[in-house]
Order: structure tokens, then C-alpha cells, then sequence
């Protein structure tokens, strides 16, 4: 069974598109906002919205996603807040959407249980930040005949690693541009090619490079080495200037789609 984020790569390749990828937090500013914002994603060009579930400890987020997930949990949002979410949004868009987020939260709430939900409420994908490699055999066994694809993070490292990162991978590749915490950057590796041309060795799903990728300048840079691109912290960035006055979203729209044009370009 094709997920649905195998079948977006395969339509964008059809038109010789690439993907691009939006990270906003679940709960940010509420949870209202939130599915707002997904519609708004979508209409702007995402091909496809990561949803963060925030933590209270997120060792891969920079200070603005911290900040994202700290103005969630104020509001007291938990994953059954976002599931429930999540099926609402399925009532109004088919857009692919994958989770973000950290075992410990599945851990808490029960591997199972996490798993059935995403089933049920129409998750496509689950990046895990932190889910150690030799637990990725187990995890993608129980997802199998859900739908629902385990996306691998993979960062520069050796040959050797980023093989068994990536083999049996199924969606995309979550291909970290830089090493360090997620946040915006002016500049990026030199290896960025040479890097991802060891993942290609070693797999045929989709690259997609995140990590720092924040305006149309630094999309036309990479866009040349991937399948995809993955913008997050630049996107909350205009939700934070567009709270006060309730423009965030409209920010955000028109900010992703200058992203898109710059894709397309």
C-alpha cells in the first residue's frame, strides 16, 4: 500500500516539481489556530505540513520552536488534543501530514495506543528526533498495513551509518543540512552534496533538506541537491510577529508563498 507521501513525491516528479515541506507546532498559538493554518499551508503551495507535538525538554529545536512549544503547553495541549485535531482537518484536506516529534512522548502515551490513533485520525508519516536506530526495527514493523510511514532523520555522519539509517526508509528522508539544533542560516555545508549523494547511494525515496532553510534565496541554493526542502522555524517566526494582531496567518501564507515561487523558479 502506497502512502499518501509516496504518492505526492511521485505526482511532483511527474511534473518535475520538487516538494515543499512546512513545519508549524500543533497548539501554536491554540489549536483553532492551528488547523487555520493548515488550510492556509496547503492553500499557499505546501505539498506537505509536519505537525510538532510539543515537548518540554525538545533537544533539536532551536529557541523559536522552544518558544512554539512552550506557547502550546501553556494552553495545556496534549496528543489527544492533537489527534482529535487531526481528524477535523481530514474532514476539509487530504494534504500529507507527518508528525514531529520525541519518543519519550510516545513512550508516555503508549506505543500502541499512539500508533492505532495515528491510523484512525489519517496521519501519512512520524518523524521521531531522538527514536534510537536499533528501536527502528521494531517501531516500522508495527507500522506496517497503517499507511503510515517512519521518516528517518539523518544528519553528515559516515557511510557506514547513514546506510542503516536509511535503508527500509519509506516517505522521505529528513536530511539535515547542518549539524546542530533546527533555526535559521545564512550559509550551509559545502558537503551538503556530497552528503546527499550518499543517501541517494543507499535509497531511492525522496531527500528532503531541512534544517535552516529560511527564505527563497536559500531554496534556490539547495533546491538542486533533493527531492525536497523543509522550512519550520522561519514559518513560526511570522507566526510570533502575527500574533499580536491576528495577521499570523495571513503572514504565514504569504511568506510560504514566496517559498513556492522560489521552488518553482
Amino acid at each position: 500500500m502506497k502512502s499518501k507521501i509516496t504518492k505526492k513525491f511521485e505526482e511532483l516528479k511527474g511534473k518535475d516539481q520538487k516538494a515543499l515541506i512546512t513545519y508549524i507546532t500543533a497548539g501554536d498559538p491554540s489549536v483553532e489556530d492551528t488547523e487555520e493554518l493548515v488550510y492556509s499551508l496547503e492553500k499557499a503551495g505546501a505539498d506537505i505540513i509536519e505537525l510538532g507535538i510539543p515537548y518540554s525538554d525538545p533537544l533539536a529545536d532551536g529557541p523559536v520552536i522552544q518558544r512554539a512549544a512552550q506557547r502550546a503547553l501553556e494552553n495545556d495541549i496534549n496528543i489527544d488534543d492533537v489527534f482529535e485535531m487531526v481528524k477535523r482537518i481530514r474532514k476539509n484536506t487530504e494534504v500529507p501530514l507527518a508528525f514531529l516529534l520525541y519518543y519519550n512522548s510516545i513512550l508516555r502515551y503508549g506505543i500502541n495506543k499512539f500508533i492505532k490513533n495515528c491510523k484512525e485520525s489519517g496521519m501519512d508519516g512520524l518523524i521521531i528526533a531522538d527514536l534510537p536506530l536499533e528501536e527502528r526495527v521494531d517501531f516500522k514493523s508495527a507500522l506496517i498495513d497503517t499507511g503510515v510511514d517512519l521518516i528517518p532523520l539523518v544528519a553528515p555522519t559516515s557511510n557506514e551509518r547513514i546506510k542503516s539509517i536509511v535503508e527500509d526508509s519509506s516517505g522521505f528522508i529528513y536530511c539535515v543540512s547542518s549539524l546542530g539544533v533546527t533555526g535559521t542560516r545564512s550559509s550551509f555545508s559545502e558537503n551538503i552534496e556530497e552528503f546527499l549523494g550518499t543517501v541517494a547511494r543507499y535509497t531511492d525515496v525522496p531527500r528532503a533538506i531541512g534544517f535552516g532553510i529560511s527564505s527563497p534565496d536559500a531554496i534556490k541554493q539547495l533546491k538542486g541537491y533533493s527531492e525536497g526542502v523543509i522550512v519550520g522555524s522561519a514559518i513560526i517566526k511570522k507566526i510570533e510577529e502575527g500574533i499580536k494582531d491576528g495577521t499570523h496567518v495571513l503572514k504565514v501564507e504569504e511568506f510560504v508563498k514566496t517559498l513556492k515561487k522560489a521552488l518553482a523558479e
